[in-house]
């Protein structure tokens, strides 16, 4: 089933989430749910705070990114077949020089900025299966994974801007928040307190 995308301004993407464990209700089909969410809407990253639930678990899959002639043959079939399941991540640690990367977020349609990330992380997580990993990414599929590690941290991209930048975009986000966007995938918008 294809959920609506929560949108900028819902307080449910500031929170910083809840670890889960292998008896969340129906995790299953949960996971079915934001697969099939994240290609609807064409993301390469969703986390669960978009889908209104504050719990410690996103995906990501990498495989657009694999057509980007600019990269190396290596690099586009490390790419092509990225596709995790992200459960209780803790990055553990983040280094290198950081480089700036053109990001965007289905929770804020139609802004994409430059954001500084470093290059390379060190993470543990669970799979799926609440096996448990701790692995080493970089490039691209490292900042997908920070990009949406964020999320669960209750961070979005915009937070990582610029006063100047953040400034520029302040129109835009509001307009997403009150709704005032056309996208062509499902979203729900924060509820507007009425002014008395």
């Amino acid at each position: 089933m294809i959920l609506p995308i929560v949108a900028y301004g819902d307080p449910v993407l500031r929170k910083e989430c809840a670890a889960i464990t292998k008896d969340y209700p129906k995790l299953d089909v949960l996971l079915e749910d934001m697969y099939e969410t994240m290609y609807a809407s064409k993301g390469v990253g969703l986390a669960a705070p978009q889908i209104g639930l504050p719990i410690r678990l996103f995906l990501v899959d990498a495989s657009p990114f694999s057509e980007d002639e600019e990269l190396l043959e290596t690099e586009q079939n490390e790419l092509a077949g990225f596709k995790r399941t992200f459960i209780n991540a803790q990055i553990i640690d983040e280094s290198g020089d950081e480089w700036a990367f053109n990001e965007g977020c289905l929770s804020i349609p139609d802004v994409r900025e430059d954001v500084f990330r470093q290059p390379d992380i060190v993470i543990k997580y669970e799979d799926e299966n609440f096996k448990k990993h701790k692995e080493t990414f970089s490039g691209i599929i490292a900042r997908i994974i920070q990009h949406e590690y964020d999320h669960i941290e209750g961070i979005l991209f915009t937070d990582k801007l610029s006063p100047l930048k953040k400034r520029l975009i302040k129109g835009k986000l509001a307009n997403i928040s009150k709704g005032k966007i056309s996208v062509d995938y499902r979203m729900r918008f924060p509820k507007l307190k009425k002014k008395r």
